[in-house]
């Protein structure tokens, strides 16, 4: 995510890195690389301009600290400005109503149906709501079929006639099954096109004035640059959505329309969303992506993933375990599990502050567990329990049984030996030193 652009902002950020303080020629050049790095990024020339004056007006008149470089001070006004470019903070949902009414509109391929079940998903599980998904796209008989088939797999419910032909009426007639069903929010997946016709922005704006919804999200592919912000604007004009959902950001490396999008239209950008998998979907904080574009990584929401899938109550009695040293691969397996959940493998890396730039290059596939997991999947219960049990003999089981040579099960073994003793280690600390690297 923003290879590219963090790359090309670092170089930039050489001309000043090093240097005694800040003066006129240095911060000519950063802002003139940084203008370029936007503009390479696919962010309209007239917002990097802007974006870089307001940048060296700020670097002009920033008082020199003495406890900090000229460096780091030329970093903090780019990270500040980036930030506020994006939105500045976080956007809330209003979700006040009985039930609350949610419009999901966008073209055709941007990614609205996946997006609606995991919205769906995020109020059910992190926000506690009871919602209904509405198949209102009356065009394309895949998208009903997709949105039950999404609706399955979180169990919710999904309203649907697919013989009826008028989407207002459809939508009208799913807020009063929410109102019967007693579901407190309802999430209205609408028609697309391949390109902006009058005929689907009238059917929205149709449904928008039956139903008065309280948040109207316009959904974009964000790898479609600066075209995603051309066509943002056309619904805006014609919709005033309420916020905007960046798409498949996981595969686009310039970001010109997360940069883009809020100056353009004024509205702010409430989900990124990565990936098929129907928990890919993060609040968008735009201090935090300031953060991440500049190589700063994401601990806060590294942590806040982790605290989602680490239950406390679970937590104490794994801590048990590995002061006894008793843990064992029934309890490495769980620890799995439950990192696969937090999402893309390299994506939560690049989260880690210095660590993003280490592995730009490399190929983290999300199947990385896959092999410890056939080499414990193959143990008997006995064996995950109590690995001292693992003999020759056995090993050659558990090997074949997996797939893998016997060679690198013994580095396995090995290496989940020292993992145990490091972890004891750690809960040997004083309180206070290893707590927070405990699971």
């Amino acid at each position: 995510m923003f290879e590219s652009l963090s790359d090309k902002l670092e170089r930039a950020f050489k001309n000043v890195k090093g240097q005694g303080r800040i003066n006129e020629l240095n911060i000519a050049n950063t802002v003139k690389d940084i203008r370029r790095a936007l503009v390479d990024a696919d962010v309209n020339y007239k917002i990097a301009k802007d974006f870089t004056d307001r940048v060296k007006d700020k670097a002009m008149g920033a008082q020199v600290l003495l406890a900090v470089s000229p460096g780091q001070q030329m970093v903090k006004i780019v990270q500040d400005e980036l930030a506020e470019l994006m939105g500045g903070s976080m956007a809330d949902m209003n979700l006040q109503g009985n039930p609350a009414v949610i419009l999901i509109a966008g073209l055709q391929g941007s990614g609205k149906t996946t997006f609606s079940g995991k919205l769906a998903n995020y109020l059910k599980t992190q926000k506690g709501k009871s919602p209904l998904l509405v198949a209102a796209d009356i065009y394309r008989p895949a998208a009903i079929d997709q949105l039950k088939v999404l609706g399955e797999q979180i169990k919710v419910d999904v309203y649907s006639e697919p013989e009826n032909k008028n989407a207002v009426a459809i939508a009208e007639a799913a807020i009063k099954e929410a109102k019967a069903k007693n579901k407190n929010v309802v999430i209205i997946d609408t028609a697309g096109r391949l390109a902006i016709d009058e005929a689907m922005m009238a059917e929205v704006a149709n449904i928008r004035q039956a139903v008065q919804p309280n948040e109207i999200l316009f959904v974009v592919d964000s790898m479609t640059g600066q075209d995603a912000v051309n066509t943002a604007k056309a619904f805006n004009d014609k919709l005033n959505f309420t916020g905007v959902v960046l798409t498949k950001l996981d595969g686009d490396t310039r970001g010109g329309a997360a940069l883009s999008i809020k100056y353009t239209v004024d509205k702010p950008i409430k989900f990124v969303s990565n990936g098929e998998k129907l928990d890919a979907l993060d609040v968008f904080y735009p201090d935090r992506m300031a953060q991440r574009i500049l190589g700063m990584g994401d601990i806060t929401s590294l942590v806040e993933k982790a605290q989602a899938q680490f239950d406390e109550e679970e937590a104490r009695k794994l801590e048990k375990k590995i002061r006894k040293n008793q843990f064992d691969f029934e309890d490495f397996m769980t620890q799995i599990q439950q990192i696969k959940k937090m999402g893309n493998m390299k994506d939560l890396l690049g989260m880690i502050p210095g660590v993003g730039k280490q592995i730009k290059d490399l190929d983290i596939r999300d199947d990385a567990f896959k092999g410890i997991e056939a080499m414990i999947q193959s143990m008997t219960p006995l064996e995950r329990a109590n690995p001292d049990l693992l003999n020759g003999t056995r090993k050659a089981r558990i090997a074949k049984g997996s797939g893998k040579p016997v060679e690198e099960l013994n580095a396995f073994l090995k290496q989940f030996e020292q993992m145990k003793q490091m972890m004891k280690m750690m809960n040997k600390m004083p309180m206070g030193m290893g707590k927070g690297m405990r699971p």
